[in-house]
């Protein structure tokens, strides 16, 4: 779950709401069609709390692209609890057939004790993933729209937030502009001695 998260910044429903049919293994994208929704079982539909949810047409599914040793990791993992298709990747309990895993569970059961493990000094969110991963993706130089479709923003002054937590992103800036502009040079050298009038 932490892999992924990291990798996608998904939503907490996104997240919880994979199954194994939502994983392109040869094109490496993962399809985010639907979320996990918590809610009281008063107003449930079902009775649920848990709500398994498509997404409408105003916020339609996307698509996220990811590394090969993340699509390993996955598959090595549905082949360990024999998932069929339909499957959630990440229940409640860990096997094939298992309900959507609660934020609270996960937090009080799972993320708090591997924190205290880990004695990281400081405390950590899982929500805190999603921000990493779009706070890296633009330090490596990712442009704002494609990393406001990977989070799913409606609005690219959302993930604008993202770049005030990158103290260098002005150095980052400069640096992208002086290799379009190396590249740019080059290819014009390149066009002006293979040109019509080259000697």
């Amino acid at each position: 779950m932490v892999l992924t998260e990291i990798e996608t910044g998904l939503r907490w429903g996104e997240l919880i709401a994979l199954r194994p049919q939502d994983i392109d293994f040869l094109r490496r994208i993962i399809a985010v069609e639907r979320v996990v929704v918590e809610v009281s079982r008063k107003i449930s539909p079902t009775g649920e709390r848990m709500v398994i949810k498509g997404y409408p047409k105003d916020n339609e599914p996307r698509s996220i692209r990811v590394s090969q040793e993340l699509i390993q990791t996955l598959s090595l993992q549905m082949q360990a609890l024999k998932l069929d298709l339909d499957d959630l990747l990440f229940s409640s309990t860990g096997r094939a057939g298992g309900r959507p895993l609660s934020r609270n569970t996960f937090r009080t059961r799972i993320w708090l004790p591997a924190l205290e493990k880990a004695q990281l000094g400081f405390h950590v969110r899982f929500h805190d993933l999603r921000h990493a991963h779009a706070s890296w993706a633009l330090a490596g130089g990712a442009d704002l729209k494609a990393v406001m479709d990977r989070l799913g923003h409606a609005q690219i002054t959302t993930t604008q937030r993202y770049l005030h937590t990158l103290p260098e992103s002005d150095e980052l800036a400069l640096a992208a502009f002086g290799r379009t502009r190396t590249r740019a040079a080059s290819g014009e050298a390149a066009a002006i001695s293979h040109g019509p009038h080259a000697q």
